[in-house]
C-alpha cells in the first residue's frame, strides 16, 4: 500500500498590483485599508471562492429584497402611474393580444417602446403571474392594479431575473479579467462585492423599477466573451442586449471599433470579419423572428394589424419609395419591423424630457434649446457625440487589446450619456457598469482607481436623487449610498482616501484631491439647501438645476478621465515618443 501523503496546504496569494493591505505602524503585519476589505480578510488565505461566493450572493440579495420594501415609481399616482405600471402593462399586452399589435395597441397609455426581448421576457412574466392572479394582467381593467401581492410578484421577477443574467455574468466576468491582469481570487471577491453593492443600480431597479440588469448582464456577458477570445459569442450577447434595451447602443462604438480591430490588426483577417457580421446579422434575426412569423400567423388566421386608418403608418413606410399592399401577405411584418423601430427610437419627442445632467439640458438652463427645430437639434446632438466618442473608438480601434474594452465601453457611454439624444437620468447606469468592473482588474482597489470609481459612483447615484425623491426614496437612497461610500472608504463617511497615510500611494495628486473634495463638498451643500432652504421665488426647479449643472461638470471630467486613461494604457503615448526619440536622435546623428 502506497503512503498517504498529506495534501499540501494551499499557498497564501499574495498581490503586488492592488492598493488594499499595509503595515500597521511599527509592524510588520498586514491590514485592510478599508471596511469592505476587512470583512472579507478572515477568508484571505485559506477558504475556496465557492465558500465564500453562496454568502456573497446571499447578502447581496438580501439587500435589493429589502430596498424593494419602499415606494415605487408611480404608486399612487394616476392615471398613468409610473414604470411599475408600464411593465405589467407589457405583460398585459403582451399575453391577451397577437403578436402584430404588440407595438400598436393603445399607445397614449404606455405603447410598447422597447425591442423585442423586453417584449418576450414581459410575456414570460405574465403568464407566470396569470396562473398565480389572473386579475393582475387582465385587459384594460388591470390597469393601476396596486395590490400589494403584485408588488411582490414584480420585485421578485427583478431580483430572479438578476440573478439569473447579471449575476453569473458578473461572476464569470471578473474571473475571466482577474485571470487576465493576474489578480488573485481574494482581491476578486472584493471587487465582486462592489460591482453588486453598487447603489444607483440597486435604486433603480428595485426601488424605482427596472429590468436594466438584465440589458446589464448580456453586456457583461459580451465583455466576458472578448477577454476569453470567443468574438463571436461576444457579438451573440452584445445583439441580446441591444435587442432587450436600445441603452446599450451607448456601448455599441467601442464594441464595433473594437471588432474592426481584431479584424485588421496585427494583419487583415477576412474569415474573421465575415463571421463576425453573419453571427450578427443571425443574432438579430434570432431575436425579431418572433415577431415577424407571429405577424404572418396572424395574417393566416385572420387577427391582422390595425391598418393605416386605424393608427398613423411608421415613418419607414409612410416615407415608403413604393407603395405597399395593405392585404399582401408581405405587409403584417414589414409593418411589425417598421413600427417596432420607430417605438424603439423615439425621435420625436424632443432632445430631453427631464432634467437629466447632460450637455443640452445644461445649455437649455441659459439659452432655451426648443427654439431650434428638433431635426436641427438631432443633426447637432449627432455630431457631437461623434466627436466626443471619437478618441475612445479610435484608441481601441487602434489597440485592440479586450482588457481596453471596459475603458472604452466606459468612454463612449459617457459620451452619449452628455452629447447624444432623449437621453434619461437612468442612463447613467451604462457609463457606470464599466467603470465599476474595473475594480476586478490589476490595480482597480488601490488608491487611484478606487477614488475616481468610487467619485463617479457617488456623483452618478446622486444625481439620481431628484427621481428618487419623486417616488419617496430618500430613505434608501441615502441607506444604500452612504454604506457603499463605508464599504469602500470613500467621503463622506471617511477620508482616508485623500488624507491618509496612504493617500499618495497609487498617484493620487494634490489636484485630484482637491477637485474630487469639491465635487464631495458641493453634494454635501445641494442636499443641505434642498432639504431645508425654499428655491427663490419664480424658480422652482432650483435645485434640480444646480443638481444638473454639477452632475454635467462631473460627468464631463469622468469622460476626459476615462478616455485619457484608454490612451494612456493602450500604450499610443509611449509608441509615439519613442519614435519621436528615435527620429530625434537620427537627426542628431545626421548633422553630427
Amino acid at each position: 500500500m502506497a503512503s498517504h501523503k498529506p495534501r499540501r496546504r494551499k499557498k497564501e496569494e499574495t498581490s503586488n498590483n492592488f492598493d488594499t493591505t499595509a503595515s500597521s505602524s511599527g509592524q510588520s503585519v498586514s491590514c485592510p485599508r478599508f471596511p469592505l476589505a476587512a470583512f472579507l480578510w478572515p477568508v484571505k488565505r485559506s477558504t475556496s471562492q465557492w465558500v465564500i461566493l453562496p454568502l456573497v450572493l446571499m447578502a447581496v440579495g438580501l439587500f435589493r429584497w429589502a430596498t424593494g420594501f419602499w415606494g415605487y415609481s408611480g404608486f399612487n399616482t394616476p392615471p398613468m402611474h409610473g414604470d411599475l405600471e408600464a411593465q405589467r402593462h407589457w405583460m398585459e399586452i403582451t399575453i391577451h393580444l397577437p403578436m402584430s399589435q404588440w407595438y400598436l395597441y393603445d399607445l397614449q397609455y404606455w405603447g410598447l417602446d422597447y425591442p423585442p426581448l423586453t417584449a418576450y421576457h414581459s410575456w414570460l412574466l405574465g403568464k407566470v403571474g396569470s396562473i398565480i392572479n389572473p386579475d393582475w394582467f387582465a385587459l384594460n381593467s388591470s390597469r393601476g392594479f396596486e395590490e400589494q401581492l403584485l408588488k411582490v410578484f414584480m420585485r421578485a421577477t427583478v431580483l430572479i431575473s438578476e440573478y439569473l443574467v447579471y449575476i453569473p455574468a458578473g461572476i464569470i466576468l471578473n474571473r475571466n479579467l482577474g485571470r487576465l491582469r493576474g489578480v488573485n481570487s481574494w482581491e476578486s471577491s472584493i471587487a465582486l462585492v462592489a460591482i453588486w453593492m453598487q447603489p444607483a443600480t440597486i435604486l433603480i431597479d428595485h426601488a424605482h423599477f427596472q429590468y436594466n440588469t438584465v440589458m446589464l448582464g448580456f453586456a457583461l456577458a459580451s465583455i466576458s466573451s472578448m477577454l476569453a477570445g470567443r468574438a463571436l459569442w461576444g457579438c451573440v450577447f452584445f445583439v441580446a442586449a441591444l435587442c432587450y434595451k436600445q441603452m446599450a447602443l451607448y456601448y455599441a462604438p467601442a464594441i464595433f471599433a473594437y471588432l474592426v480591430g481584431i479584424c485588421v490588426s496585427p494583419h487583415p483577417n477576412m474569415s474573421r470579419f465575415l463571421a463576425i457580421g453573419l453571427v450578427t446579422i443571425l443574432s438579430f434575426a434570432a431575436c425579431f423572428a418572433p415577431l415577424l412569423l407571429g405577424s404572418l400567423y396572424d395574417y393566416y388566421r385572420g387577427a391582422t394589424a390595425f391598418t393605416a386608418k386605424e393608427t398613423p403608418l411608421p415613418p419607414l413606410l409612410a416615407h415608403a419609395p413604393i407603395t405597399l399592399n395593405e392585404h399582401s401577405w408581405y405587409y403584417p411584418p414589414l409593418l411589425q419591423l417598421a413600427q417596432s423601430i420607430h417605438r424603439i427610437f423615439p425621435f420625436a419627442r424632443g432632445l430631453f424630457e427631464d432634467k437629466v445632467a447632460n450637455m443640452w439640458c445644461a445649455i437649455h438652463t441659459a439659452h432655451k434649446l426648443n427654439n431650434y427645430p428638433p431635426g436641427q437639434m438631432q443633426r447637432i446632438s449627432t455630431v457631437v457625440t461623434l466627436i466626443s466618442i471619437l478618441p475612445s473608438t479610435m484608441t481601441i480601434s487602434l489597440f485592440p487589446r479586450a482588457d481596453l474594452l471596459p475603458w472604452a465601453m466606459a468612454s463612449t457611454a459617457w459620451g452619449f450619456y452628455l452629447c447624444s439624444f432623449q437621453v434619461h437620468e437612468k442612463s447613467v447606469l451604462l457609463p457606470l457598469l464599466p467603470m465599476t468592473i474595473l475594480f476586478g482588474s490589476d490595480g482597480g482597489l488601490d488608491t487611484e482607481m478606487r477614488a475616481w470609481i468610487g467619485w463617479a459612483n457617488m456623483l452618478g447615484v446622486w444625481t439620481l436623487f431628484p427621481l428618487l425623491k419623486r417616488d419617496e426614496l430618500r430613505m434608501p437612497y441615502g441607506i444604500l449610498t452612504l454604506l457603499w461610500a463605508y464599504l469602500l472608504g470613500l467621503p463622506p463617511t471617511s477620508l482616508s482616501l485623500y488624507f491618509g497615510r496612504h493617500s499618495n500611494n497609487g498617484g493620487l495628486e494634490i489636484f485630484t484631491k482637491l477637485l474630487h473634495l469639491a465635487f464631495y463638498l458641493a453634494m454635501i451643500a445641494w442636499h443641505v439647501g434642498e432639504a431645508f432652504v425654499p428655491p427663490p421665488e419664480g424658480k422652482p426647479d432650483f435645485w434640480v438645476v444646480l443638481n444638473v449643472l454639477i452632475g454635467f461638470a462631473g460627468f464631463g471630467i469622468c469622460l476626459l478621465w476615462c478616455s485619457w486613461q484608454l490612451i494612456l494604457r493602450s500604450g499610443m503615448m509611449e509608441d509615439y515618443f519613442g519614435v519621436r526619440m528615435r527620429i530625434e536622435a537620427a537627426a542628431k546623428k545626421k548633422k553630427q
